[in-house]
């Protein structure tokens, strides 16, 4: 595909940052990319962890992206009464080639409808709500069902940026972003997921985690 691609990264109060980061890292390196910063209105948008972010673009000067980005948030009950994203969401996503969410970002799809029946994945801590908006829930790291492309919690936007990109623009382009990158993990813990953690470390992070996710 080489005609120019308008990616909207969507940004909303309180976000995890590094849901969005790790899409536009894999995703805005690409001359045929056209990424746009998108909320309500223009000007800073404040992360869950205070780290400052600049929409550049609304959500009404781009009705209508080729590809549109969902981040998550730890506060993602409250992200699902924004009621301003969720109407753009529903009258965007009909438009675009590809509508993509990361970690807890899939709700907000599925509150919006689009998620009505499809399978999807999503933070651990989400799982429950997700099924319960509609989706049909997996545990796999991205899931791909017709134009909708879900990542699961947080880092997962990464390898969910390089799975798109290789729908995009082809295997070879995303093989060689990942190497311009160097992702190529090798996590000093093998903790990174509920069935290598162990239950004392669940029960922590339940803890740590309750009424955040994201």
């Amino acid at each position: 595909m080489d005609r120019t691609l308008d990616i909207a990264f969507v940004l909303y109060d309180n976000l995890t940052a590094l849901d969005l980061v790790g899409p536009y890292e894999t995703l805005s390196w690409h001359p045929a990319a056209t990424p746009h910063f998108v909320a309500e209105q223009t000007g800073p948008v404040y992360t869950d962890n205070g780290l400052v972010m600049h929409a550049t673009t609304t959500f009404a000067d781009l009705a209508a992206p080729d590809v549109i980005v969902v981040p998550g948030s730890s506060r993602f009950v409250d992200a699902l009464e924004d009621t301003v994203l969720l109407d753009w969401l529903r009258a965007a996503h009909p438009h675009a080639t590809w509508t993509a969410s990361v970690c807890t970002g899939s709700t907000l799809l599925a509150k919006a409808g689009i998620l009505t029946g499809r399978p999807a994945t999503t933070h651990w801590g989400a799982r429950e709500l997700l099924g319960s908006l509609g989706a049909v829930v997996s545990h796999e790291r991205v899931v791909i069902d017709g134009s909708v492309i879900t990542g699961a919690g947080v880092s997962a936007g990464i390898d969910l940026g390089l799975t798109l990109s290789a729908e995009i623009w082809g295997e070879e382009a995303a093989r060689a972003v990942q190497l311009m990158l160097e992702y190529d993990p090798r996590p000093p813990f093998d903790s990174g997921s509920p069935d290598k953690a162990g239950p004392e470390l669940m029960a922590k992070v339940g803890q740590l985690l309750s009424p955040r996710s994201g």
